[in-house]
């Protein structure tokens, strides 16, 4: 079963997830606070086929709930109201923020604060995770004898350790399914575990019965269950760990990102290639142009892989998650109605995804469909960007932004008309919406200012004095 975690802010949600075998809690990403939060978090939830969700939930250094505690459980509230059959847990947490960007700084990789508050809600799930085995062993605590209760008959005494008998064989029984899961990666480390099972088996049936027949008392039964069982359950997570590694694809990152993520944990170029090139079968990569790459359609997520995986096996549920999105929102038909074709819509969201954050994206979404409705070139930096890295990564030939302009590349949306000839990026669910609901606006021209605002007008003379007010500097960054 996945568990998804939130830290929700007021600003931003940070989203961790986790599988209930595995029991490990790790960073996603994060979803900005708007109009569309809702829809992708319920997104999220059919994504990971759950309904289960973690909220952390602050307090106080003395343990107090405070404002912020407050925010999250009417933002809880509202998230039931909304999104129909999701179940929350509350998991206290304080300071959560600072350990998590500690964690980042400790990595000594470039981070942003979207990235700090997954890694909250990544410590968030994680103390959760860690109570969960205790949870059963409470549910179970009600069936056992009380200590204030006279003491048990015989028959009490041969009925409870008949009833420990049976539960350490249960236990023995679902741990047992578990290895043989992974001796299917590895029948000699498997065989080794159910050696080490067996052992633990007999001796908790030994301990349970020599401690009930010593003292009488089904208070050591329950000890004994419960300090194997966590003994038991901390080994197998323990020793699975190191064979499971997650895999993220971010909204925005390219096919050259995810490759170079690839080389990194010691794949193979060939075999990369090889991946990237397979037919997978899917309708809607057959809608591509021949020759078209992956670039667009790997769905930004995390998953789980054991050791043993091949890039195929990578790639692969990237791909399905996106042929569930665009079935899921009907982006076809969607698409169709902008006049676009699926590909076109996937590509246009691809340089959506790198022009603007979620909130702005229906709106820039509206500017690049009306400028291509009225035959203008989009005008794009982020694809002239694109069509240089492609041949010039190091820019050795394109050393300024005057001669990238120039560059002869279908990518260079500012010297030719339409759309780019395929994705720039691979965009998230937010871009992927936006062209399919573009804002009620009529815009031609917006920027990013140096204050990190976007700057919409109407006409040329409106968007060079947008320029010359707010962006003196952002606008001569380097493509």
């Amino acid at each position: 079963m996945r568990i998804i975690g939130l830290d929700v802010g007021e600003k931003r949600i940070g989203v961790a997830r986790a599988d209930s075998t595995t029991r490990i809690a790790v960073p996603v990403g994060f979803i900005e606070v708007n109009e569309l939060v809702w829809q992708e978090i319920a997104q999220i939830a059919k994504m990971n086929h759950t309904n289960l969700f973690i909220l952390g939930l602050p307090r106080s250094n003395e343990g107090n709930e405070t404002q912020q505690s407050l925010f999250v459980r009417n933002f809880a509230k509202t998230m039931v109201e909304r999104i129909p059959g999701v179940k929350i847990r509350f998991q206290d947490e304080s300071l959560t923020s600072v350990v998590a960007e500690e964690r980042l700084k400790a990595s000594k990789k470039k981070y942003q604060k979207g990235d700090i508050d997954a890694e909250a809600a990544a410590i968030i799930l994680q103390d959760f995770l860690e109570k969960l085995p205790a949870m059963p062993l409470e549910e179970q605590a009600g069936n056992v004898a009380n200590a204030s209760n006279p003491q048990p008959t015989n028959d009490t005494i041969v009925a409870n350790v008949r009833n420990a008998v049976n539960d350490a064989r249960d236990i023995a029984s679902n741990i047992t399914k578990k290895e043989a899961d992974k001796m299917k990666l590895n029948t000699k480390k498997a065989k080794h575990k159910m050696k080490t099972i067996t052992k633990w088996t007999s001796g908790l049936v030994i301990l349970v019965i020599l401690g009930l027949l010593a003292t009488g008392g089904v208070l050591l039964v329950k000890k004994i269950r419960a300090d194997e069982r966590a003994a038991e359950y901390a080994r197998i997570e323990a020793e699975m760990a190191p064979e499971v590694f997650n895999f993220t694809i971010l909204p925005g990152e390219t096919v050259a990102d995810i490759k170079a993520k690839l080389l990194e944990l010691g794949y193979k170029e060939a075999e990369i290639e090889a991946a990237f090139n397979k037919d997978y079968g899917y309708d809607f990569l057959r809608e591509r142009p021949a020759g078209a790459s992956l670039e667009g359609y790997l769905f930004g997520n995390t998953h789980e892989f054991y050791e043993t995986a091949n890039v195929q096996e990578i790639l692969q549920p990237f791909l399905e998650e996106m042929k569930q999105v665009i079935q899921d929102n009907d982006l076809r038909a969607k698409y169709e109605a902008q006049g676009l074709s699926l590909f076109e819509g996937i590509t246009l969201a691809s340089v959506v995804q790198k022009e603007a954050s979620s909130p702005e994206q229906p709106t820039v979404a509206q500017v690049f469909l009306s400028r291509l409705n009225s035959g203008i070139p989009l005008g794009s930096d982020v694809t002239v960007s694109y069509a240089v890295d492609q041949i010039d990564p190091d820019r050795q030939v394109y050393k300024d932004n005057q001669t990238a302009l120039t560059i002869d590349s279908c990518y260079n949306t500012r010297q030719r008309a339409g759309l780019p000839c395929g994705p720039i990026s691979n965009p998230g669910i937010s871009a992927l919406l936006a062209v399919a609901n573009p804002s009620d606006t009529s815009y031609l021209y917006f920027l990013t200012g140096d204050d990190g605002m976007m700057y919409y007008s109407y006409t040329e003379s409106e968007h060079i004095q947008n320029i010359h007010l707010h962006c003196q500097d952002l606008c001569n960054v380097s493509l």
